[in-house]
């Protein structure tokens, strides 16, 4: 429970910073805004946009097992600092 707790601390963080979400196989996923993750007690729900498009409009969703989350890190967004 503490991981999704965790995860709900970085969509929900103000003012907000993208974060990138890294699985025990190695795939990573990237929420470059609040509204495209959603956590739930034991998965989370990240709205993947088309390749490019930094739209609020997802084209795909990807369900994760909070089990298989290795890192959660904060991204830089370019020409931000």
């Amino acid at each position: 429970m503490k991981l999704a707790k965790d995860i709900y601390e970085f969509v929900h963080r103000q003012p907000f910073r993208p974060f990138r979400i890294t699985l025990t196989d190695g795939r990573t996923y990237d929420v470059r805004h609040p509204e495209m993750a959603m956590v739930g007690r034991s998965t989370v729900t990240i709205g993947m946009p088309e390749n490019g498009n930094e739209e609020l409009i997802y084209d795909r969703l990807v369900t994760v097992d909070l089990l298989h989350i290795m890192q959660i890190e904060h991204v830089d967004t370019p020409g931000k600092t």
